[in-house]
Protein backbone atom coordinates (compact mmCIF):
# COMPACT_ATOMS: atom_id res chain seq x y z
CA UNK A 1 0.00 0.00 0.00
CA UNK A 2 2.81 2.41 0.93
CA UNK A 3 4.54 1.58 -2.35
CA UNK A 4 1.37 2.38 -4.30
CA UNK A 5 1.00 5.73 -2.51
CA UNK A 6 4.60 6.61 -3.37
CA UNK A 7 3.99 5.76 -7.02
CA UNK A 8 0.86 7.92 -7.11
CA UNK A 9 2.70 10.83 -5.50
CA UNK A 10 5.48 10.55 -8.07
CA UNK A 11 2.94 10.54 -10.88
CA UNK A 12 1.30 13.65 -9.48
CA UNK A 13 4.63 15.42 -9.33
CA UNK A 14 5.42 14.48 -12.91
CA UNK A 15 2.06 15.71 -14.11
CA UNK A 16 2.48 19.01 -12.28
CA UNK A 17 5.88 19.51 -13.90
CA UNK A 18 5.00 18.60 -17.47
CA UNK A 19 1.31 19.24 -17.98
CA UNK A 20 0.81 21.81 -20.71
CA UNK A 21 -2.27 23.29 -19.07
CA UNK A 22 -1.36 23.18 -15.37
CA UNK A 23 -2.14 26.31 -13.44
CA UNK A 24 -0.83 26.06 -9.87
CA UNK A 25 -1.05 29.83 -9.37
CA UNK A 26 -4.25 30.25 -7.41
CA UNK A 27 -6.17 33.46 -6.99
CA UNK A 28 -8.70 34.51 -4.42
CA UNK A 29 -10.39 37.02 -6.66
CA UNK A 30 -10.48 40.74 -6.05
CA UNK A 31 -12.17 40.44 -2.70
CA UNK A 32 -14.98 42.84 -3.57
CA UNK A 33 -17.45 40.42 -5.11
CA UNK A 34 -16.44 40.93 -8.73
CA UNK A 35 -16.34 37.72 -10.77
CA UNK A 36 -13.97 37.23 -13.73
CA UNK A 37 -15.49 36.85 -17.16
CA UNK A 38 -12.71 34.47 -18.21
CA UNK A 39 -9.11 33.55 -17.57
CA UNK A 40 -6.07 33.29 -19.83
CA UNK A 41 -5.66 29.66 -20.89
CA UNK A 42 -1.97 28.89 -20.56
CA UNK A 43 -0.29 26.11 -22.52
CA UNK A 44 3.07 25.71 -20.79
CA UNK A 45 3.58 28.45 -18.19
CA UNK A 46 2.63 27.78 -14.57
CA UNK A 47 4.23 30.72 -12.78
CA UNK A 48 1.52 33.29 -13.49
CA UNK A 49 -2.15 33.64 -14.28
CA UNK A 50 -4.37 36.37 -15.73
CA UNK A 51 -8.06 36.79 -14.94
CA UNK A 52 -10.25 39.17 -16.95
CA UNK A 53 -13.08 41.32 -15.57
CA UNK A 54 -15.69 43.57 -17.13
CA UNK A 55 -14.53 47.04 -18.10
CA UNK A 56 -11.00 46.02 -19.16
CA UNK A 57 -9.74 45.15 -15.68
CA UNK A 58 -7.23 42.28 -15.40
CA UNK A 59 -5.90 40.52 -12.34
CA UNK A 60 -2.31 39.29 -12.79
CA UNK A 61 -1.13 36.77 -10.20
CA UNK A 62 2.48 35.57 -9.82
CA UNK A 63 3.65 32.34 -8.20
CA UNK A 64 5.34 34.26 -5.38
CA UNK A 65 1.90 35.35 -4.19
CA UNK A 66 2.03 38.89 -5.54
CA UNK A 67 -1.05 40.20 -7.36
CA UNK A 68 -1.59 43.19 -9.63
CA UNK A 69 -4.80 44.73 -10.93
CA UNK A 70 -4.36 46.26 -14.36
CA UNK A 71 -6.66 49.27 -14.49
CA UNK A 72 -7.68 50.56 -17.95
CA UNK A 73 -6.75 54.08 -18.99
CA UNK A 74 -8.98 56.65 -17.26
CA UNK A 75 -10.35 53.85 -15.07
CA UNK A 76 -10.50 53.97 -11.29
CA UNK A 77 -9.33 51.56 -8.66
CA UNK A 78 -12.37 49.50 -7.66
CA UNK A 79 -13.56 49.86 -4.11
CA UNK A 80 -13.16 47.04 -1.64
CA UNK A 81 -10.40 45.08 -3.37
CA UNK A 82 -8.00 43.10 -1.20
CA UNK A 83 -5.22 45.12 0.38
CA UNK A 84 -2.46 42.98 -1.12
CA UNK A 85 -3.47 43.75 -4.72
CA UNK A 86 -1.22 46.36 -6.32
CA UNK A 87 -2.95 48.66 -8.86
CA UNK A 88 -1.25 49.23 -12.21
CA UNK A 89 -2.69 52.12 -14.18
CA UNK A 90 -2.59 51.97 -17.97
CA UNK A 91 -0.95 53.11 -20.10
CA UNK A 92 2.11 51.42 -18.68
CA UNK A 93 4.72 53.15 -20.79
CA UNK A 94 7.48 54.14 -18.36
CA UNK A 95 8.74 50.74 -17.23
CA UNK A 96 12.09 50.10 -15.56
CA UNK A 97 13.16 46.73 -16.98
CA UNK A 98 15.78 44.92 -14.91
CA UNK A 99 14.74 41.42 -16.02
CA UNK A 100 16.99 40.97 -19.06
CA UNK A 101 15.10 38.01 -20.49
CA UNK A 102 11.94 40.07 -20.94
CA UNK A 103 13.36 42.68 -23.34
CA UNK A 104 12.99 40.41 -26.36
CA UNK A 105 9.33 39.84 -25.49
CA UNK A 106 8.57 43.56 -25.59
CA UNK A 107 10.65 43.84 -28.75
CA UNK A 108 8.73 41.03 -30.44
CA UNK A 109 5.46 42.88 -29.78
CA UNK A 110 7.07 46.07 -31.14
CA UNK A 111 6.44 47.71 -27.78
CA UNK A 112 9.86 48.92 -26.68
CA UNK A 113 8.10 52.26 -26.34
CA UNK A 114 6.76 50.90 -23.04
CA UNK A 115 10.32 50.57 -21.69
CA UNK A 116 11.79 53.85 -20.46
CA UNK A 117 14.55 52.58 -18.20
CA UNK A 118 16.92 49.63 -18.44
CA UNK A 119 18.89 47.70 -15.85
CA UNK A 120 21.41 46.73 -18.55
CA UNK A 121 23.77 49.11 -20.30
CA UNK A 122 23.67 49.63 -24.05
CA UNK A 123 26.76 47.48 -24.64
CA UNK A 124 25.18 44.62 -22.68
CA UNK A 125 22.35 44.11 -25.15
CA UNK A 126 22.42 41.83 -28.20
CA UNK A 127 18.92 42.91 -29.22
CA UNK A 128 19.43 45.43 -32.00
CA UNK A 129 16.29 47.45 -31.35
CA UNK A 130 17.14 47.76 -27.66
CA UNK A 131 20.65 48.97 -28.53
CA UNK A 132 19.25 51.55 -30.94
CA UNK A 133 16.64 52.73 -28.43
CA UNK A 134 19.38 53.37 -25.87
CA UNK A 135 21.57 55.11 -28.45
CA UNK A 136 18.67 57.39 -29.29
CA UNK A 137 17.88 58.11 -25.64
CA UNK A 138 14.46 56.47 -25.81
CA UNK A 139 15.61 54.00 -23.14
CA UNK A 140 17.91 55.20 -20.36
CA UNK A 141 20.26 53.19 -18.22
CA UNK A 142 18.97 53.40 -14.65
CA UNK A 143 21.42 51.13 -12.85
CA UNK A 144 21.49 47.37 -12.46
CA UNK A 145 18.89 45.59 -10.40
CA UNK A 146 20.92 45.72 -7.17
CA UNK A 147 21.97 49.38 -7.53
CA UNK A 148 19.19 51.30 -9.29
CA UNK A 149 19.33 55.04 -9.79
CA UNK A 150 16.33 55.94 -7.64
CA UNK A 151 16.49 59.62 -8.57
CA UNK A 152 16.38 58.83 -12.29
CA UNK A 153 13.59 56.32 -11.78
CA UNK A 154 11.47 58.86 -9.92
CA UNK A 155 12.23 61.75 -12.27
CA UNK A 156 10.97 59.62 -15.16
CA UNK A 157 7.67 58.84 -13.41
CA UNK A 158 8.36 55.10 -13.55
CA UNK A 159 5.05 53.24 -13.40
CA UNK A 160 6.41 49.69 -12.98
CA UNK A 161 9.70 47.95 -12.20
CA UNK A 162 10.08 44.48 -13.70
CA UNK A 163 12.75 42.51 -11.87
CA UNK A 164 14.17 39.02 -12.27
CA UNK A 165 14.28 36.55 -9.40
CA UNK A 166 17.77 37.92 -8.68
CA UNK A 167 16.01 40.70 -6.77
CA UNK A 168 15.69 38.13 -3.99
CA UNK A 169 19.35 38.82 -3.30
CA UNK A 170 18.63 42.54 -2.99
CA UNK A 171 15.30 42.61 -1.17
CA UNK A 172 16.11 46.05 0.24
CA UNK A 173 15.97 47.42 -3.31
CA UNK A 174 12.52 45.96 -3.86
CA UNK A 175 11.36 47.41 -0.53
CA UNK A 176 12.71 50.86 -1.33
CA UNK A 177 11.13 50.95 -4.78
CA UNK A 178 7.82 49.98 -3.21
CA UNK A 179 8.21 52.66 -0.53
CA UNK A 180 8.85 55.21 -3.28
CA UNK A 181 5.57 54.24 -4.93
CA UNK A 182 7.02 52.16 -7.76
CA UNK A 183 5.23 48.79 -8.12
CA UNK A 184 7.60 45.83 -8.46
CA UNK A 185 6.69 42.76 -10.51
CA UNK A 186 9.14 39.85 -10.30
CA UNK A 187 9.53 37.87 -13.52
CA UNK A 188 9.44 34.16 -12.62
CA UNK A 189 9.96 32.87 -16.15
CA UNK A 190 13.29 31.30 -15.14
CA UNK A 191 11.36 28.97 -12.82
CA UNK A 192 9.11 27.56 -15.54
CA UNK A 193 9.40 23.78 -15.86
CA UNK A 194 9.00 23.75 -19.65
CA UNK A 195 11.20 25.85 -22.00
CA UNK A 196 8.16 27.30 -23.79
CA UNK A 197 6.79 28.28 -20.39
CA UNK A 198 9.47 30.96 -20.43
CA UNK A 199 8.38 32.16 -23.85
CA UNK A 200 4.73 32.21 -22.77
CA UNK A 201 5.54 35.10 -20.44
CA UNK A 202 5.02 37.29 -23.48
CA UNK A 203 1.33 36.77 -22.83
CA UNK A 204 1.61 38.25 -19.33
CA UNK A 205 3.36 41.37 -20.64
CA UNK A 206 0.82 41.55 -23.43
CA UNK A 207 -1.93 41.73 -20.80
CA UNK A 208 -0.22 44.77 -19.29
CA UNK A 209 -0.15 46.50 -22.68
CA UNK A 210 -3.41 45.24 -24.26
CA UNK A 211 -1.40 43.32 -26.86
CA UNK A 212 -2.91 39.87 -26.28
CA UNK A 213 -3.73 39.19 -29.92
CA UNK A 214 -0.19 39.98 -31.05
CA UNK A 215 1.35 37.89 -28.27
CA UNK A 216 -0.90 34.91 -28.97
CA UNK A 217 0.16 34.94 -32.62
CA UNK A 218 3.87 35.19 -31.79
CA UNK A 219 3.67 32.48 -29.16
CA UNK A 220 1.79 30.17 -31.52
CA UNK A 221 4.72 30.39 -33.94
CA UNK A 222 7.10 29.03 -31.30
CA UNK A 223 4.67 26.30 -30.32
CA UNK A 224 4.49 25.39 -34.00
CA UNK A 225 8.23 24.75 -34.14
CA UNK A 226 7.89 22.30 -31.26
CA UNK A 227 4.83 20.62 -32.76
CA UNK A 228 6.86 19.91 -35.91
CA UNK A 229 9.10 17.63 -33.84
CA UNK A 230 6.38 15.74 -31.96
CA UNK A 231 6.42 12.68 -34.19
CA UNK A 232 10.16 12.51 -34.80
CA UNK A 233 12.16 9.61 -33.40
CA UNK A 234 14.81 10.21 -30.71
CA UNK A 235 18.23 10.48 -32.33
CA UNK A 236 20.10 8.59 -29.63
CA UNK A 237 22.80 11.26 -29.84
CA UNK A 238 24.30 12.56 -26.59
CA UNK A 239 25.04 16.25 -26.11
CA UNK A 240 27.07 18.32 -23.64
CA UNK A 241 26.59 22.06 -23.18
CA UNK A 242 29.24 24.01 -21.27
CA UNK A 243 31.86 26.73 -21.07
CA UNK A 244 35.21 26.94 -19.31
CA UNK A 245 35.60 29.69 -16.72
CA UNK A 246 38.62 31.95 -16.45
CA UNK A 247 39.78 29.82 -13.51
CA UNK A 248 39.69 26.66 -15.62
CA UNK A 249 36.55 25.08 -14.18
CA UNK A 250 33.78 23.71 -16.37
CA UNK A 251 30.38 25.36 -16.05
CA UNK A 252 27.68 23.11 -17.46
CA UNK A 253 23.90 22.86 -17.27
CA UNK A 254 22.09 21.15 -14.45
CA UNK A 255 20.17 18.01 -15.43
CA UNK A 256 16.56 19.03 -15.99
CA UNK A 257 17.34 22.71 -16.55
CA UNK A 258 15.62 24.31 -19.53
CA UNK A 259 18.62 24.03 -21.87
CA UNK A 260 18.99 20.30 -21.22
CA UNK A 261 15.22 19.98 -21.74
CA UNK A 262 15.46 21.78 -25.08
CA UNK A 263 18.13 19.28 -26.14
CA UNK A 264 15.83 16.42 -25.18
CA UNK A 265 12.82 17.96 -26.92
CA UNK A 266 15.01 18.23 -30.03
CA UNK A 267 15.60 14.48 -29.93
CA UNK A 268 18.95 14.42 -28.18
CA UNK A 269 20.09 12.97 -24.86
CA UNK A 270 21.72 15.30 -22.38
CA UNK A 271 24.93 13.51 -21.40
CA UNK A 272 24.51 14.08 -17.66
CA UNK A 273 21.52 12.24 -16.24
CA UNK A 274 21.99 13.25 -12.61
CA UNK A 275 23.97 16.46 -12.32
CA UNK A 276 23.14 19.16 -9.79
CA UNK A 277 20.41 19.56 -7.22
CA UNK A 278 16.97 19.17 -8.86
CA UNK A 279 15.46 21.32 -6.12
CA UNK A 280 17.88 24.18 -6.76
CA UNK A 281 16.90 27.24 -8.77
CA UNK A 282 20.45 27.35 -10.17
CA UNK A 283 20.66 26.37 -13.84
CA UNK A 284 24.40 25.69 -13.93
CA UNK A 285 26.86 23.45 -12.12
CA UNK A 286 30.57 24.17 -11.77
CA UNK A 287 32.82 21.09 -11.78
CA UNK A 288 36.46 20.21 -12.30
CA UNK A 289 37.52 19.27 -15.83
CA UNK A 290 38.52 15.74 -14.74
CA UNK A 291 34.99 14.97 -13.54
CA UNK A 292 33.43 16.60 -16.59
CA UNK A 293 35.74 14.71 -18.96
CA UNK A 294 34.77 11.33 -17.55
CA UNK A 295 31.25 11.73 -18.97
CA UNK A 296 31.59 14.34 -21.70
CA UNK A 297 34.44 12.70 -23.62
CA UNK A 298 32.02 10.20 -25.21
CA UNK A 299 29.31 12.72 -26.09
CA UNK A 300 28.33 12.78 -29.77
CA UNK A 301 27.94 16.56 -29.85
CA UNK A 302 29.56 19.44 -27.99
CA UNK A 303 27.82 22.82 -27.69
CA UNK A 304 30.12 25.48 -26.28
CA UNK A 305 28.37 28.33 -24.52
CA UNK A 306 30.02 31.50 -25.79
CA UNK A 307 27.59 33.89 -24.14
CA UNK A 308 29.90 34.21 -21.13
CA UNK A 309 33.48 34.59 -22.34
CA UNK A 310 32.92 35.61 -25.93
CA UNK A 311 32.41 33.72 -29.17
CA UNK A 312 34.94 31.08 -30.16
CA UNK A 313 35.91 31.64 -33.78
CA UNK A 314 37.41 28.30 -34.80
CA UNK A 315 38.40 24.84 -33.60
CA UNK A 316 41.96 25.92 -32.80
CA UNK A 317 40.66 28.54 -30.38
CA UNK A 318 38.37 25.97 -28.79
CA UNK A 319 41.15 23.41 -28.30
CA UNK A 320 43.35 26.10 -26.77
CA UNK A 321 40.95 26.32 -23.83
CA UNK A 322 42.13 22.98 -22.41
CA UNK A 323 44.46 20.24 -23.68
CA UNK A 324 42.02 17.39 -22.95
CA UNK A 325 39.37 18.74 -25.35
CA UNK A 326 41.20 17.17 -28.29
CA UNK A 327 40.33 13.74 -26.89
CA UNK A 328 36.58 14.31 -27.00
CA UNK A 329 34.70 12.05 -29.41
CA UNK A 330 32.71 15.04 -30.73
CA UNK A 331 35.93 16.92 -31.51
CA UNK A 332 37.40 13.98 -33.39
CA UNK A 333 34.17 13.59 -35.38
CA UNK A 334 33.83 17.29 -36.15
CA UNK A 335 30.65 17.80 -34.14
CA UNK A 336 31.54 20.87 -32.11
CA UNK A 337 29.09 23.78 -32.19
CA UNK A 338 29.08 27.15 -30.49
CA UNK A 339 26.24 29.41 -29.39
CA UNK A 340 25.78 32.92 -30.68
CA UNK A 341 26.08 35.53 -27.95
CA UNK A 342 22.44 36.55 -28.26
CA UNK A 343 21.12 33.11 -27.29
CA UNK A 344 20.19 33.84 -23.68
CA UNK A 345 18.54 37.17 -24.50
CA UNK A 346 16.17 35.53 -26.98
CA UNK A 347 13.51 34.06 -24.70
CA UNK A 348 11.01 34.71 -27.48
CA UNK A 349 12.68 32.20 -29.80
CA UNK A 350 12.97 29.06 -27.66
CA UNK A 351 10.84 27.03 -30.05
CA UNK A 352 13.15 28.00 -32.88
CA UNK A 353 16.19 27.13 -30.74
CA UNK A 354 14.79 23.64 -30.16
CA UNK A 355 14.44 23.29 -33.92
CA UNK A 356 18.08 24.43 -34.30
CA UNK A 357 19.20 21.70 -31.91
CA UNK A 358 17.20 19.17 -33.93
CA UNK A 359 18.78 20.36 -37.18
CA UNK A 360 22.22 20.03 -35.64
CA UNK A 361 21.49 16.47 -34.50
CA UNK A 362 19.87 15.19 -37.68
CA UNK A 363 21.43 16.95 -40.65
CA UNK A 364 23.91 15.00 -42.75
CA UNK A 365 24.69 18.04 -44.89
CA UNK A 366 28.40 18.87 -44.40
CA UNK A 367 27.80 22.40 -45.66
CA UNK A 368 25.41 23.15 -42.77
CA UNK A 369 27.57 25.26 -40.48
CA UNK A 370 25.29 28.16 -39.57
CA UNK A 371 21.94 28.06 -37.76
CA UNK A 372 19.94 30.85 -36.17
CA UNK A 373 21.57 30.46 -32.74
CA UNK A 374 24.42 28.00 -33.35
CA UNK A 375 27.44 27.76 -35.61
CA UNK A 376 29.82 24.88 -36.26
CA UNK A 377 33.49 25.17 -35.37
CA UNK A 378 35.94 24.28 -38.13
Amino acid sequence: MKKMICILLCLCLLLSCFSGCSRPVTTEGLGNGWEPTHSMQLQYANQFSVDYYDGGYKLVSIADGSRFLVIPENGKKPEGISADIVPLYQPLDRIYLAATSAMCLFDAMQRLDAIRLSGTREDGWYIENAVNAMKNGDILYAGKYSEPDYELILSNDCDLAIESTMIGHASDVKDKLTDLGVPVLVDHSSLESHPLGRTEWIRLYAALLNEEETADRLFAQQVGYLKELENTEPTGKTVVFFHISSSGFVVTRRTGDYVSKMIELAGGDYAFDDLGDPESAASTVTIEMEKFYATAKEADYVIYNSTIGGEIKDMASFLALNDVLKNFKAVQNGNVWCTNQNMFQETMQLGQMIRNFHQMLTSDDPSLTELDYLYKLR
